[in-house]
């Protein structure tokens, strides 16, 4: 089989696309964003983690209190489609919860923890 997928790569040829267009860019000459501002992301916001046993999750009932990996204080994390992008702080706003950015990741640290 080896020997087939070896011919096969020989055979392979690069091609040239001659009407192969840059991506559509805005009035200011950058990139459109238009194309994914409707599109859905999951954001979500975490506490804190915590490993343990499944012997001790089965055990849980209400009144519980599960004691996780990060101190009271500390800034939650924020997610976009599991990716880290910000750290903030748990704040009230007419008596619902919200989440106050305090740091942004930059893009260039999110492309490093990426590799």
């Amino acid at each position: 089989m080896s020997d087939t997928l070896t011919a096969d790569a020989r055979k392979v040829e690069p091609q040239k696309f001659d009407n192969a267009t840059a991506p559509a860019a805005g009035k200011d000459g950058g990139a459109n964003l238009d194309l994914i501002l409707d599109v859905s992301v999951t954001l979500s916001m975490e506490v804190g983690r915590t490993r343990i046993p499944i012997r001790n999750l089965l055990q849980l009932s209400q009144g519980s209190v599960v004691e996780l990996e990060r101190a009271a204080g500390e800034p939650l994390d924020i997610f976009v489609n599991g990716t880290l992008i910000a750290h903030g702080e748990v704040v009230t706003v007419n008596e619902r919860f919200g989440v106050r950015l305090t740091d942004v990741v930059s893009p260039a640290e999110r492309i490093r923890k990426l590799r």
